[in-house]
């Protein structure tokens, strides 16, 4: 174990993270996975509460998926995606286009999500430069908002953790205020909400609408923000606006869809349909890197001409359309279809709401559990009245997810929050030892008894 660690400690530089924790705190060597657990190379077993960065549907090594792989690698690995083409990712398109909200025909693919966010900026951008609007070259999104780590998913993102050493580099972007359900300055909660808030995006589009090409939003849910869960009627109202200035509606769906919410896309808790969606993470079931953005006819048909006139969409990725990648991909939507998934989730998400609202709530320091679909979020306070936060610097979650740890779940936190985001094959059993350990594991940190 010290071995490999000292290795890994050696050579590798983790992502999010400040490589001086890892002096008294080394990496975990994981051996291998089953279902949502983890096993390190000592045998201890850790439940992936956050299904690896959110990306495992199924289970770690999942049979039908192994399966998927193996038959596809004794045919094809892959082939250049240029004028080349191949029947995993003629039916992975297919069966996306037939799945996606309406209006959405067309599929472009790379192989991770802040590509997916690269090509909705550019595909939006280019679009206008041909069709007789050149003004708009502008984007706008909300705070909190997090879309990648690639220089124009952080220009759309707007978390100064990650964007505001580069901002010297980043493109120029508008940036409004957004929902906070939680501290509702309307004094609202989401069941009530009229999404007053939309006062915000409103005004800087009726003012800026002529050099604006795209509006960004995760739907539903800002992920990176603590798991913020707003109201569907703010999409409503985005995609109203966005018709009545030609703004495209860009939904990034790459964490809320493929079931993650309840419904197999965000956008359709208001019945909305962007003009461009970005999917990955569990496109592939946490298995391999592929992402996809999708768009209309419209988007698609201003690019379509003699390649002389250079309106062809010069993007790529040497992997782009991978076979092994999209015959996962086609393999997990067969799995939503033969395992009723989205119907059995309902149940999953009704139990982790019960156990939450019977084992953390009457903990002083958490100060709201909200939820949709397989998302929980707990969101620790000093004071439930007043809603005060903890500072960022206290690393009140770090230390919680440190904790977890111990007890054999992983609970990665986001700032103040602790979620869950389990594999959609977590038991009753094992959602019994998550909410029992995420108990445990803050009332140490707050030295309750």
């Amino acid at each position: 174990m010290e071995s490999l660690q000292s290795k890994d400690l050696k050579y590798i530089w983790h992502p999010c993270s400040q490589m001086k924790d890892y002096e008294d705190f080394p990496p975990i060597v994981i051996d291998r996975g089953e279902g949502v657990f983890l096993y390190d190379i000592q045998g201890r077993r850790y439940l992936d509460a956050v299904s690896s960065w959110w990306v495992n549907l199924f289970g770690h090594s999942n049979r039908r998926i192994n399966r998927a792989i193996a038959n596809q690698v004794d045919k094809l690995e892959h082939v250049i995606f240029a004028n080349f083409s191949h029947k995993p990712a003629i039916e992975l398109a297919e069966r996306m286009v037939n799945i996606a909200p309406r209006g959405l025909t067309k599929v472009f693919f790379a192989d991770n999500g802040s590509s997916a966010i690269e090509v909705a900026i550019k595909l939006s951008f280019q679009y206008f430069q041909q069709t007789g609007k050149p003004k708009k070259t502008k984007f706008i999104a909300i705070t909190d908002a997090y879309h990648g780590e690639t220089l124009g998913a952080l220009s759309v993102g707007a978390i100064d953790l990650y964007s505001k050493i580069y901002k010297p580099l980043l493109l120029n972007t508008y940036k409004v205020e957004g929902p906070d359900c939680f501290r509702c300055k309307y004094g609202l909660n989401r069941d009530t909400c009229n999404a007053q808030c939309f006062e915000y995006m409103e005004r800087a589009i009726e003012k800026n609408h002529e050099e604006i090409a795209g509006a960004i939003i995760e739907p539903m849910v800002q992920g990176a923000a603590g798991m913020k869960i707003y109201s569907p009627v703010y999409l409503k109202k985005l995609r109203e606006i966005c018709d009545r200035y030609d703004i495209h509606f860009i939904a990034d769906e790459i964490a809320v869809g493929f079931g993650r919410t309840g419904k197999m896309y965000a956008c359709e808790h208001a019945e909305v349909s962007p003009d461009i969606m970005c999917v990955s993470k569990g496109l592939t079931a946490g298995y391999l890197p592929l992402s996809l953005t999708l768009m209309t006819d419209e988007i698609y048909d201003a690019f379509y001409d003699e390649y002389t006139t250079l309106k062809a969409f010069l993007h790529s990725h040497s992997y782009t359309g991978n076979p092994i990648g999209c015959a996962v991909a086609c393999e997990t939507l067969n799995i939503f279809e033969d395992e009723n998934i989205l119907e059995k989730n309902k149940m999953k998400s009704r139990i982790i709401k019960q156990k939450v609202q019977e084992y953390l709530m009457d903990i002083p320091y958490v100060g709201e559990f909200r939820q949709l679909g397989m998302i929980g979020a707990v969101e620790l306070v000093k004071d439930k009245e007043t809603k005060e936060g903890f500072d960022w610097k206290e690393r009140v979650g770090y230390k919680i997810y440190k904790n977890a740890l111990k007890h054999g779940v992983l609970l990665r936190p986001l700032g103040n929050v602790v979620y869950f985001m389990p594999p959609y094959v977590i038991n009753e059993e094992e959602i019994d030892l998550m909410i029992d350990v995420a108990r445990k594991s803050v009332k140490e940190y707050f030295g309750i008894i």
